[in-house]
């Protein structure tokens, strides 16, 4: 994962950076979007880039937003070094998100990407994304 900020990036506030770059977790609960039902689309915090679409999102009572699937091509999947969970990336900058369980049975999808909050902005529907460097 680079540190390196790309000049079109948004700069990041230091909590931002610890879970984008440095692979934090945002604490449970606590999250903007963990109870967020309007209709729009989930954008990398860093990049801009469109990772979740509301339609998507379902409420897993884990304590951080939870979509059973991503925008096609959005997400990166990592096995994490211990090989227990499943990291996922922002496919444009490899930001930090989260990580993604099978077989929990939520959703008929039977996936749950378990996402911090810190890690996206919510651009609702009918609005043009406003994401400045």
């Amino acid at each position: 994962m680079t540190d390196t900020p790309h000049p079109e990036w948004r700069k990041l506030t230091r909590a931002e950076e610890r879970v984008i770059v440095h692979r934090g977790t945002e604490m449970p609960f606590t999250g903007e979007y963990e109870h967020n039902t309007r209709a729009g689309t989930y954008v990398c915090r860093r990049c801009g880039a469109p990772l979740y679409r509301s339609e998507d999102k379902f409420d897993a009572r884990c304590g951080w937003p939870a979509f059973d699937q991503e925008i096609p091509g959005a997400v990166r999947r990592l096995t994490d070094p211990d090989g227990e969970r499943v990291e996922i990336r922002c496919a444009r900058c490899d930001g930090h998100l989260g990580h993604v369980f099978e077989g929990e049975r939520f959703t008929p999808r039977n996936t749950r990407h378990c996402v911090n909050s810190i890690s996206m902005l919510f651009v609702p529907s009918g609005t043009t994304p406003t994401h400045a460097p």
